[in-house]
């Protein structure tokens, strides 16, 4: 693998607060230096360098994604790590953390090496997260270390949540000592059986069965609870709770408290949820079909609040890939989850930097420093010198108008398919190499 200088570009790097014209060389898979505008030119030379022209774009750490269904093993029909990976690289993210919910369960070192496997043809990195409990039915936790010891990143049982209070107290204390987070889908799933959209009148009048704000709140609420126990008891190591997905104010305002308090709580807001309200389902739209629901507006402003004060820690997109005859079905039966990797960047630069003004650099904090910093990814979400040379450059300026069958991906589940949208990624490298150029 060969060097390259990325020159004439304006480099974010939150870490280092770096936000203007610089140039950055590559060699091999790790940055090696940055410097003002051409004082690289003569090294670059020396190594014979490849030269990418980045005048105009954006330069920044390659984007972190923490929260996508690559759905492997065994549904590959929606996504495989393959098509899923190109169409993170598509959107300018250069790694994913992939959720357990597939068939088998990655609930075993063996499945979790298997998805970390060369014959998986992942274009950009992937870490897995396992499944916190045993085939993520909520009753027996899994071995923490072993998971850990095979590549697992984080445990979490996504798309249900671990409901019982004594289970939960035992996966906080196992996963501190693991040294992972414990990732939760906040739900109240004895409260929402045949709910398919938010609660409220939007519901009653199309005849759906509404999800409760309480659904999520309560059980975000229940586990600041138990992080703070474990956390006041002095004993063992601290607990860290990580909050998928958070969608309701109630929810978020209980995080906000939880933080002030100093316990160890981090949550991730996902596009969907401060671009759209539930007005999306009307006429039974299921792309806007997602568990947590498209809430009210008053939840969607108060997702772009706690982004813009500093209680949400990162986006993440839930990418969550379906066949279309899946979703060619009666609003209730049609399963939840879009795909989000392509257009996450483009929505947040749309409504958090040019609705609300948020500096760029925050964004890629949030897009990139923060999901790796959640997850452990150290040498990820950096420009420093010897960090992995994950590096996006992109366009804000520029629009681009979003055509899901063009995507790499296999599903096309998106409420977002056609629309003309800010931010255009125009070249994606991974570890040294180039994944995705426009």
């Amino acid at each position: 693998m060969k060097s390259i200088l990325i020159k004439g570009g304006h480099l974010i790097d939150p870490p280092s607060r770096t936000d203007r014209l610089r140039d950055l060389l590559i060699h091999d898979n790790k940055i090696v230096e940055l410097g003002d505008p051409g004082k690289l030119n003569a090294t670059a030379k020396k190594e014979g360098a490849e030269i990418i022209d980045a005048t105009g774009l954006i330069v920044a750490p390659g984007l972190v994604d923490i929260h996508v269904h690559l759905r492997e093993p065994g549904q590959g029909y929606k996504e495989t790590i393959e098509s899923g990976t190109k169409a993170g690289a598509m959107g300018g993210f250069t790694a994913l953390c992939c959720m357990p919910n597939t068939s088998p369960v990655v609930d075993s070192p063996e499945i979790t090496r298997w998805v970390l496997s060369p014959e998986r043809n992942a274009v950009i990195r992937v870490f897995p997260v396992a499944a916190a409990t045993r085939g993520s039915m909520g009753e027996a936790i899994t071995e923490y270390g072993s998971l850990k010891a095979a590549g697992a990143v984080g445990v979490s049982d996504d798309g249900k949540p671990v409901l019982q209070d004594a289970v939960m107290h035992q996966a906080l204390i196992a996963a501190a000592r693991a040294g992972l987070p414990m990732i939760q889908h906040a739900e109240n799933t004895k409260i929402t059986v045949g709910a398919s959209m938010n609660a409220g009148a939007r519901a009653f009048r199309l005849g759906l069965r509404g999800m409760s704000v309480e659904a999520e709140s309560g059980i975000v609420e229940r586990d600041i609870r138990l992080v703070r126990e474990l956390t006041t008891s002095g004993k063992g190591p601290r607990p860290h709770l990580h909050v998928q997905h958070v969608s309701t104010a109630k929810a978020m305002e209980a995080i906000r408290h939880a933080k002030r308090a100093g316990l160890h709580v981090t949550c991730e807001v996902a596009p969907h949820h401060f671009m759209l309200t539930d007005e999306a389902v009307e006429g039974y739209n299921t792309h806007a079909k997602m568990n947590p629901p498209l809430r009210s507006e008053a939840d969607r402003a108060a997702m772009v609040t706690a982004l813009l004060d500093g209680t949400a820690d990162c986006i993440a997109t839930d990418h969550a890939p379906h066949a279309v005859h899946e979703k060619e079905q009666e609003f209730e039966k049609a399963p939840n989850g879009i795909t989000g990797l392509e257009t996450a960047l483009s929505l947040s630069i749309k409504m958090l930097h040019h609705q609300h003004r948020m500096p760029l650099l925050r964004l890629i904090h949030l897009m990139s420093t923060a999901p790796a910093h959640i997850m452990g990814l150290r040498g990820r979400g950096t420009l420093a010198p010897e960090a992995f040379a994950d590096v996006v450059l992109f366009d804000p300026k520029s629009t681009w108008t979003f055509n899901a069958r063009n995507s790499p991906s296999k599903s096309r589940n998106t409420p977002f398919d056609g629309q003309t949208l800010p931010g255009v990624v125009k070249m994606t490298i991974s570890e040294g190499r180039v994944v995705y150029k426009a």
